[in-house]
């Protein structure tokens, strides 16, 4: 049997701050949060910048054995999976929670704490590495430790899928309750990579920018000065429930989740397919799972990450799939404001389209100033602009050559 997947809830903490509200207020200002690293050094380093979560201290949210145990990416998604569980007013005192899952997925997980207990192993010896050490670092501590947090017992998952992560994560959920496997579902994304070792490696895959000197205008997406993007980190939680659950608890829907599409390019480990062509199929299989013709849709969360290749290629897959309509469409990406967010990106795109439709507004692309002719579409640069949109889909792309596209909708009732 289908299940109509709803959203009741959503939690996020970003460099733009510590709640959904904060960073939604952050992105219609065009803030940046992307700023010089200051927590270890970066002499020598081609990239010596981040959007990094300021102000944040795991010891307001959870309790000090539990923070202790938990690396800075679970910590991030607890914040997140509370709010949206906060938001959602849902009772895991009064769920089945053989019925209530969780998909919380991460590119890298844990990197921070190797970095760390690998030194701990060269200078001290094994005597002296964290006993917990495997379970706080592997992808799927983030998941299983919020299940031991909420006593959760239905099907438990951590993607991974690269940058696509985020989505693959939500459209998993979805797909979790339209076939009766569970009645809600948690689901989002959790990133905290802002290491040395990442900064250099990404670094050295030539995939940051090296605007040093201008930190807050480093990550232009489709901007034709763009030069690489900018690491950021946090994590985006929403609740996902069947409607018929939703409504029979007197829930607030947010929005509707219709469709969802993966795909793989085959072309490349770092680099997109040049014309966007597995970009095109899962934004096309995502648009067939709703129902839905391309024309309907409103808005477009792209991956957008300031890449010279990325956006390009994106924007091609985009007229691929919508042709004419393509010139009519808003598209907003974030990262400019908030950097990216690697797994985490697709689920925070996520809510931004949610809250664009419950707003009535659009972000702007943050730092478009001159776009590259190549990238022809209308990102909504400089200003917030205000729309009624009621049907939106985000895309993310990942290493690999991984492809995710998930279509919101407007709540419309029955």
């Amino acid at each position: 049997m289908d299940h109509r997947v709803v959203i009741s809830g959503m939690g996020m903490i970003s460099p733009l701050g510590l709640s959904v509200e904060e960073t939604w207020q952050g992105l219609l200002a065009g803030r940046s949060a992307v700023a010089p690293i200051v927590e270890f050094s970066t002499e020598g380093f081609p990239t010596r910048m981040a959007a990094q979560v300021r102000g944040f201290d795991a010891l307001n949210y959870l309790g000090h054995k539990d923070a202790r145990r938990a690396g800075r990416f679970t910590q991030f998604a607890a914040v997140a999976i509370s709010e949206a569980i906060i938001q959602s007013k849902l009772d895991m005192d009064s769920e089945d929670r053989t019925r209530v899952g969780l998909q919380i997925g991460s590119a890298i997980g844990g990197l921070a704490v190797i970095e760390d207990q690998t030194m701990v192993l060269r200078e001290k010896g094994v005597r002296r590495i964290n006993p917990v050490f495997v379970p706080t670092v592997i992808v799927s501590a983030a998941p299983c430790q919020l299940a031991v947090l909420w006593h959760i017992q239905g099907p438990t998952h951590a993607p991974a899928a690269a940058c696509a992560t985020g989505i693959v994560a939500l459209g998993e959920a979805m797909r979790n309750i339209k076939w009766g496997d569970a009645d809600v579902v948690l689901a989002g994304g959790t990133e905290a990579t802002i290491t040395p070792l990442a900064l250099a490696a990404f670094s050295r895959l030539g995939a940051l920018s090296t605007r040093n000197d201008d930190p807050a205008h480093a990550c232009r997406p489709f901007d034709v000065a763009r030069d690489g993007t900018v690491i950021g980190e946090g994590a985006a939680v929403v609740v996902q429930e069947t409607a018929e659950h939703a409504q029979r608890r007197g829930a607030r829907i947010l929005a509707e989740v219709l469709g969802y599409g993966f795909t793989e390019d085959g072309f490349h480990m770092t680099a997109p397919e040049p014309n966007g062509e597995g970009a095109a199929r899962a934004m096309r299989l995502a648009l067939r799972e709703a129902g839905i013709a391309a024309d309907e849709v409103d808005l477009i969360v792209p991956h957008g990450t300031g890449t010279p290749l990325n956006d390009v290629a994106e924007t091609r897959a985009i007229h691929t799939v919508f042709g004419e309509h393509a010139r009519r469409l808003l598209i907003s990406s974030n990262k400019g404001s908030i950097g990216h967010t690697l797994g985490a990106a697709g689920a925070v795109s996520s809510v931004v389209g949610i809250k664009a439709i419950l707003e009535g507004v659009v972000p702007p692309t943050a730092n478009l100033e001159n776009p590259d002719p190549a990238c022809d579409l209308d990102y909504v640069p400089h200003q917030p602009r205000p729309a009624r949109v009621n049907t939106v889909l985000v895309n993310a792309i990942g290493f690999g050559g991984q492809n995710a596209s998930l279509i919101l909708r407007r709540w419309q009732g029955e």
